[in-house]
């Protein structure tokens, strides 16, 4: 009462009048109300209004709310103490499914980033490692993925080009750093929600337009040309690639023949899950362990023909070259202003990537296995896996869309599966790394070709878009043209634009519609019996007068008691389509009122 005598004193030192609304309303109506309920003996209720104490008292910080939000920080904590021999067995077969595709798959994604190859075994092993702390999703890998991994490079060759003085290395790291910090904060203050502004059609043009720039940047290594420059805009990159076929190595043999064997493979697997489907399990399987079978079959190739020879550049073909053994790379990454300044405009693309990708990947295989992400948490497991990987030679890492599939296919149980993963990478970089020497580039393009295939939205799910949507679609052309014409980077902030004013259009432009009543019928029959049908009870419904809505227009609409108006709002009453919605109520409701209801 004291706080409420106090702003009513400071409103009349202000010359507020707290009591006006009330002032309008009819005097007999609170009256009239409590008359009529006393006399059907129901007690009348007054709802009283929330006043500013109560406000801040629902929302104070508590002991026990700061408990369970620390709790919620490590989702592990409540599957962790259930975990049992079943999930072992299944998290096991898993990861060392995914194992075998991490590994070439890491070490040619990072060659697309500018890096040399031990450091997308870094990321891989790091990303393992730590996100099974704090994920809400199974099934989602975090790693390496080819997107990431070319706009990281476009943004090393960039800063290299302005300022010499910062190693590849040394930008890419400091670059996880500071946009895993970012991530982290998002994801701590719990604002994941803000993914939810990006419509489905945004995301599938940029996973579709950068999957054609990434596929067409791998073409000349694929068919070894030179003289390409794969950082210019992707329709130059295929025009120069023409122009340079006729300087086309041995390297053309390799990398179009792994290509073609990676398809012709998956495509026999699929065909013969689907001819035994008893045995759909052994042939996923098997289609999964195709990359790793390609590259050691096109590695032997290349020992054979290169055993003799030290380094790499004597070969006689491009191959990857010597990996260093162990982890080489270990300490605080060197972060400066300067650094930081150079990488900085390109940093709200590297954040928006990370997200976006990671999300849409974990909500989808969320909804597919039938349980819930959440997408602030998600945000906390990326943050800190970007900022801590660069420790050990990590650079930007999110979920991975390929990797991820295969995870959930083999039967995943918990995201400990992780470890099984980092195990067979650690295995790799010690005990295999002279193998890697004799990898053919060629072989490593026609993965990543293959592996980006699948970004590409194909024309049916375009099609569905069409259905519900034309002007996404619209947005999802542009979008793709955008990044061939340009560059990654343009096409995030246009996604970004186009998603944020296509929501604004909707809101500010939203039509409602004037409702008129119709009567509806309930009829029965006995249809055993070949009796007619009857009609047992009868209510009103309200349907658009206008009937643009796709209702039977043979139905009679009947407008509703002179001076009633019913309207419908299609989209939430704010302040971006007030103007439009009073529009159209002024527009129809003075001109359509019986003069006799208008005098009153």
């Amino acid at each position: 009462m004291a706080g409420n005598k106090a702003g009513r004193g400071l409103a009349k030192a202000v010359g507020i009048d707290v009591d006006e609304r009330y002032k309008s309303e009819p005097s007999v109506l609170l009256d009239s109300a409590t008359a009529t309920l006393q006399s059907r003996s129901i007690d009348p209720f007054y709802e009283t209004e929330p006043t500013v104490k109560e406000y801040l008292l629902e929302h104070r910080p508590t002991l026990a709310g700061a408990g369970r939000y620390i709790w919620s920080l490590f989702p592990f904590l409540d599957w962790i103490f259930h975990y049992n021999l079943t999930w072992l067995f299944g998290d096991l077969i898993a990861g060392i499914t995914v194992g075998f595709v991490v590994v070439p798959q890491g070490m040619a994604y990072a060659l697309l980033a500018g890096l040399k190859p031990e450091y997308g075994l870094y990321t891989s092993f790091v990303g393992f490692i730590l996100y099974f702390l704090f994920a809400t999703s199974k099934d989602i890998t975090i790693g390496t993925v080819a997107v990431m991994s070319t706009l990281v490079g476009r943004i090393v060759a960039r800063v290299t080009e302005a300022h010499p003085e910062f190693a590849p290395e040394e930008i890419a790291r400091g670059l996880s750093v500071i946009a895993g910090a970012v991530l982290l904060f998002i994801g701590l203050v719990r604002l994941g929600w803000l993914v939810e502004f990006i419509p489905l059609i945004g995301i599938c043009s940029f996973m579709t337009g950068a999957a054609i720039s990434i596929a067409a940047g791998q073409v000349p290594k694929l068919l070894g040309v030179s003289g390409v420059n794969t950082r210019d805009s992707t329709y130059l990159v295929i025009i120069n690639t023409l122009r340079a076929l006729p300087t086309a190595k041995l390297d053309a043999a390799l990398g179009l023949t792994t290509l073609f064997l990676l398809y012709f493979l998956r495509w026999v697997c699929n065909y013969m899950a689907q001819r035994q489907p008893n045995r759909k399990k052994t042939w996923f399987f098997i289609g999964t362990l195709r990359l790793a079978f390609v590259i050691l079959l096109y590695t032997l190739i290349s020992w054979l023909s290169n055993r003799t020879i030290t380094d790499s550049k004597k070969a006689k073909f491009s191959i990857l070259g010597t990996v260093p053994s162990g982890f080489q790379v270990h300490g605080a990454p060197k972060i400066s202003k300067e650094l930081i300044s150079a990488f900085a405009p390109d940093l709200p693309a590297t954040i928006f990537v990370l997200i976006i990708e990671h999300i849409a990947i974990s909500k989808s295989f969320g909804r597919l296995n039938n349980y819930v992400i959440n997408p602030s948490q998600e945000l906390v497991a990326i943050g800190f896996t970007n900022v801590f990987g660069p420790f050990l030679g990590a650079y930007p890492a999110t979920g991975s869309f390929s990797r991820t599939a295969i995870k959930s296919k083999a039967g995943v149980r918990t995201p400990l599966a992780g470890l099984w993963t980092a195990l067979l990478v650690v295995l790799a970089l010690y005990a295999l790394t002279k193998v890697f020497f004799y990898i053919p580039m060629a072989s490593l393009s026609g993965l990543i070709i293959h592996a980006v295939g699948d970004l590409v939205t194909p024309p049916a799910t375009v099609y569905q878009f069409w259905q519900v949507s034309p002007i996404e679609v619209v947005i999802f052309f542009a979008c793709v043209l955008i990044m061939v014409f340009t560059d990654i980077e343009t096409g995030v902030y246009f996604v970004v634009a186009a998603s944020a004013a296509l929501l604004l259009l909707r809101l500010a432009k939203a039509h409602g519609s004037f409702l008129g009543k119709v009567d509806v019928y309930r009829v029965s029959s006995d249809v055993s019996e070949g009796g007619e049908a009857t009609a047992t009870s009868k209510r009103e419904a309200f349907l658009p007068l206008e009937r643009r809505d796709g209702s039977n227009t043979s139905v009679a609409v009947r407008n509703p008691y002179p001076g009633v108006f019913v309207y419908r709002f299609s989209e939430g009453f704010n302040y971006t389509n007030t103007a439009h919605y009073m529009d159209e109520l002024v527009a129809i409701v003075p001109g359509t009122i019986p003069a006799p209801v208008a005098a009153r």
